[in-house]
Parts: structure tokens; C-alpha cells; sequence
């Protein structure tokens, strides 16, 4: 596994390489060994899948809360989609910057989302299925996000969004996550 750290802190993505013979292929999916530079000492606790049927779907952009936030591992085991994390971690020098990858069946790609970010994808074609690795089981009312065509994220989508739920529709802003200024009366203590 080749791990690559991108421009923002704890967002890392993996590479693997399969053995391939006249048989067909073998490669690793997870070692907790081989990815500790990039997951340090968590540990997997829940692992998802998710299909999605069109292309042009958007699902995102999602996080959990703390004391509930996860480390996600991200990876595309049928199809291809546009991968986005974004830093939403208010004290972060890069808060509300994302970066994004194409995750393939056949590139094996994986990205390393780390805690204080939102997740979210387009399926580039139709019938994907991803794979996640979470070190923090899902909490319902931990679950947050932020809308997939923030202005300020400014998202450049590959394709025309198509299918969105409505969830994910009624999403807040991602401004409205980062604490107001000491003094400012945004919470009410100041008239």
C-alpha cells in the first residue's frame, strides 16, 4: 500500500498494487499495519456498503458529530465516482477546502478521511458500489452534513447532479459550522 498525504492535514489517499498472475488478482483491501502512517491507532469498528444505481447521483456531504466522529476508508469496489472530502474542522488553516479523486473498481484507489471532515460522491456511472471502513459505529443523532452546491465550497461536479435525496437536499451551509467571533452577540449574550 502507497500512501500519498494530500494538501490537507490527515486527508491521505492509498494505493494498491495487486499481485497478478494467469489466475487473475490479489491485493489487500485493509492492513492496519501497512495503513497505520495514515490511521495511526483507530481502529476499524463498522464496515458499509452503498450502491448506487444512476449516474450523476450525488450523496453527501455527510459527517457524524462528536463525541461520534469517524475516520472513514474509502473505497470503490464496482464502477467509478468523483470522491470529495472537505475539511470542516472550524480551527483548520484549510477550513472549508476540499479535495477530490476519481475511486475505481480498477484503479483500487482508497482515500483516508479522517475526522472533522464531510464525505461525499457522484457516480460517474451507473450501478457503483463503495466500501467503508469506519472507526465509530453510526450514531443517528451525531449524523450531520452540508450541502453538496454550498457556494463557498464552489464543488465543481463533474457531471449534471442528478438524483439527490431530499435529506441531503435540506443539508445546511457549511459557514454555519464554524463558531462565531467572541463578542459578535451571536449568542445572544450581547444586545
Amino acid at each position: 500500500m502507497n500512501i500519498t498525504p494530500t494538501a490537507l492535514p490527515g486527508l491521505s489517499v492509498v494505493d494498491t498494487t495487486p499481485f497478478c498472475d494467469h489466475r487473475g488478482e490479489f491485493s489487500r483491501a485493509f492492513c492496519e499495519r501497512e495503513l497505520a502512517p495514515a490511521i495511526g491507532e483507530r481502529h476499524v469498528v463498522q464496515i458499509s456498503l452503498s450502491s448506487t444505481r444512476l449516474a450523476g447521483t450525488v450523496r453527501g456531504l455527510h459527517f457524524q458529530r462528536a463525541p461520534h466522529a469517524e475516520m472513514k476508508l474509502v473505497r470503490c469496489l464496482r464502477g467509478r465516482v468523483w470522491d470529495v472530502a472537505v475539511d470542516l474542522r472550524p480551527a483548520s488553516p484549510t477550513f472549508l477546502r476540499w479535495h477530490a479523486e476519481e475511486l475505481s473498481a480498477a484503479n483500487r484507489r482508497m482515500l483516508v478521511i479522517p475526522e472533522g471532515f464531510a464525505h461525499g460522491f457522484q457516480t460517474l456511472e451507473a450501478d457503483c458500489e463503495l466500501l467503508y471502513l469506519m472507526t465509530e459505529a453510526y450514531e443517528p443523532g451525531s449524523a450531520a452534513g452540508v450541502r453538496w452546491d454550498d457556494p463557498a465550497l464552489a464543488i465543481p461536479w463533474p457531471l449534471p447532479v442528478g438524483d439527490i435525496s431530499a435529506q441531503d437536499l435540506a443539508l445546511p451551509l457549511a459557514a454555519a459550522l464554524r463558531p462565531a467571533p467572541a463578542g459578535s452577540g451571536a449568542d445572544g449574550a450581547h444586545r
